[in-house]
């Protein structure tokens, strides 16, 4: 097996660093947010749809609705680990391949948040089916072509994406989320064509699909700049060979396979933007594919909603039923809230997105973080509540005469959300980097090794100007006046702790910075819960924003008349908004503590001694039934000898 050359870290980091959009073109709430400035103008009044918009998606919505109850049978595709073609065609015909392609090319032209809302209603019937839609679509050839081809490549590919299924292909056996490492290659011929060799791992809907998103290096030469490129790759060219279809924990109807790649022949017309541009190509097109986790997200919660309801008031233990148990209901009360703010992120993110008057690339990464988090954790309460019956599948529960509620199933679904599309740790870093570009910017050559002398002197003289604006604005604000944010009603305090909690987050960035320079890269502990600070602030601005639309839609309906479908009463909405909103206080205070009080230093030192091996003594006394092989599969480019399982749905 030839092992993938070493990639230094500065070189790694550099071409990470490369690819990100380092301007700031447009306002950001998330951004202001991690800046102690509590932005709340941004998200409030909360955005809407316009009314031909939103016409035109709660119709399709209802189409869909209708489809997914009657024609989607999600047992069928748990038992048989495998998506029926006449759903994939069946969703076909309604549109649902193209929900987000603009009507020019034959596509539905939704916007973000009905785009969100049609996921969540495929996810609850399967969350399988949402994840072959929303790859195609969210990351699949749709996005990155609307964003940066050409409109050759417009005209070209997006008619199609309207019918076919596409695949986004970037990680391989031994590269995740270190791109510099890439060893699939894209050489050009001499007739101007690209020749693509190499192996791509877990290529979701990389089974069934008919055009696939290749992530590639093109070697530097003459007249080409080289570098990480993205290429439109037809699924069915010669020297294409699917070898295997995975099998996961859970999400048991995916297609998601290994692609190998041997002197396949592109054409450089394929090339999406510029040599070189693949990396920023994916971020930026992750910016909102990431919402469509969330989606999923949100669909498991109100569903869990509904099941922790149901139960907990029909099973009676000690002469009560369980949910009137205070042990039980601390647990229904966190899924319900915990629910509510899933949707409220949900829609939110979405209607920004659609809006377009704010860059929301740090609020869909809150989003997918937050929710993929919280989403695991209302099953494995749900399951908890359930008790024998929430680990006992639901084809096991129906074989001996019960309803048949899939909650470890759901369980099992969700899990792979906290690793798809950049993992909870990867996560953390990312938007840990966008919380602290400002101070980089600055600042950023004053812990620069390699910056001259110079070059550090201006760099101090810069910081000084900034601080000196900026650190004032974080002793007052609007947080400590009891008036603020009058017009919420009873969850002012709430927007007042956000206000306050924004400053203080802000300062511990700072103090942060200056006390470990450098270093903070590799304070990855404190980065984390920083990050998770931001994702709890952002949760509870987005359902007080919410609670308060939903209030005013209500139109002063009382509690008793309405609720029971549809649109939320006032008091109901705000009720659950101030529920939630104090239990992620509580949260919010463990992290600002474990900023300074935790054992991470600790942790560091003992995880070098086992790796070393100086704990191996521990491993004794059990059998490891693993079965024998490398740790990693050989990715040597190379022909075939593996059957082609590739089945393109007609």
């Amino acid at each position: 097996m030839t092992q993938p050359s070493r990639v230094d870290e500065r070189t790694a980091r550099k071409i990470a660093e490369e690819a990100r959009e380092t301007e700031w073109r447009l306002p950001s709430f998330g951004k202001q947010l991690f800046l102690g400035d509590f932005r709340l103008d941004l998200i409030h009044p909360h955005p809407r749809s316009d009314e031909v918009m939103a016409r035109k998606g709660e119709e399709f919505l209802a189409r869909l609705r209708e489809f997914c109850a009657t024609k989607v049978d999600s047992a069928l595709i748990e038992r048989d680990a495998r998506i029926p073609d006449d759903v994939v065609k069946g969703l076909r015909a309604l549109g649902a391949l193209g929900m987000k392609i603009p009507e020019k090319y034959g596509g539905l032209g939704l916007g973000q948040y009905h785009y969100g809302r049609a996921l969540m209603i495929i996810g609850s019937v399967s969350p399988a089916l949402g994840a072959l839609v929303s790859a195609h679509q969210s990351i699949g050839v749709p996005q990155p072509i609307k964003l940066f081809g050409t409109d050759e490549q417009k005209n070209t590919w997006l008619p199609r994406c309207v019918n076919e299924i596409s695949a986004f292909l970037l990680t391989e056996p031994d590269v995740g989320s270190d791109p510099a490492r890439l060893r699939t290659t894209a050489v050009p011929s001499e007739n101007g064509d690209y020749v693509l060799n190499g192996v791509k791992l877990w290529t979701t809907n990389g089974v069934v699909a008919d055009l696939v998103v290749v992530m590639a290096r093109v070697p530097k030469s003459e007249g080409h700049r080289g570098g990480i490129s993205a290429f439109v790759v037809e699924a069915g060219s010669p020297g294409i060979t699917v070898e295997r279809r995975n099998a996961f924990m859970g999400l048991r109807g995916i297609e998601n396979g290994v692609t190998r790649f041997h002197d396949v022949r592109v054409p450089a017309a394929n090339l999406i933007g510029k040599e070189g541009a693949g990396l920023k190509i994916a971020l930026t097109t992750l910016n909102t594919g990431r919402l469509s986790l969330p989606a999923l997200c949100a669909a498991a919660g109100k569903w869990s909603t509904k099941i922790a309801r149901e139960w907990s008031r029909e099973r009676v233990q000690w002469g009560r039923p369980v949910g009137e148990h205070e042990a039980i209901s601390k647990k229904l009360a966190f899924i319900v809230a915990t629910s509510y703010a899933l949707e409220a992120m949900l829609d939110l993110s979405g209607q920004l997105a659609d809006d377009e008057r704010n860059d929301i690339r740090i609020e869909a990464a809150l989003a997918k973080l937050w929710s993929s988090e919280m989403a695991c954790k209302i099953a494995d309460e749900l399951i908890q509540i359930r008790g024998g019956r929430g680990y006992e599948t639901a084809a096991s529960l129906a074989a001996r005469g019960e309803r048949g509620v899939p909650a470890e199933q759901v369980l099992r679904d969700l899990r792979i959300n906290r690793i798809f599309e950049g993992s909870t740790e990867i996560m953390h870093l990312l938007i840990a980097r966008e919380a602290v570009d400002a101070h980089l910017s600055v600042a950023g050559d004053i812990i620069d090794p390699d910056a001259p002398r110079g070059q550090k002197a201006r760099a101090a003289a810069r910081a000084g100007g900034f601080y000196a604006r900026w650190l004032p604005t974080l002793v007052t604000g609007a947080g400590q006046r009891p008036g603020s944010y009058g017009e919420f009603g009873p969850l002012a305090q709430h927007l007042r702790y956000v206000e306050r909690a924004s400053r203080k987050l802000a300062r511990s960035t700072f103090y942060a910075a200056g006390r470990w320079q450098g270093k903070l890269e590799y304070k990855q502990g404190f980065l984390g819960r920083m990050v998770d600070i931001g994702a709890e602030l952002y949760a509870m601005s987005a359902v007080c924003v919410r609670a308060l639309q939903d209030s005013r839609e209500a139109g002063g309906r009382s509690e008793e008349g309405e609720g029971k479908a549809g649109r939320p009463p006032g008091v109901s909405a705000t009720r659950l908004a101030d529920a939630f909103c104090r239990q992620a206080r509580v949260r919010i205070d463990e992290l600002f503590d474990g900023l300074w009080r935790n054992t991470d230093a600790l942790d560091a030192k003992l995880a070098k001694h086992i790796l070393s091996g100086d704990f191996i003594w521990l491993e004794e006394g059990v059998l490891d039934p693993s079965i024998p092989g490398p740790w990693i599969a050989d990715a040597t480019p190379g022909p075939s000898d593996q059957e082609n399982v590739h089945r393109p749905i007609g």
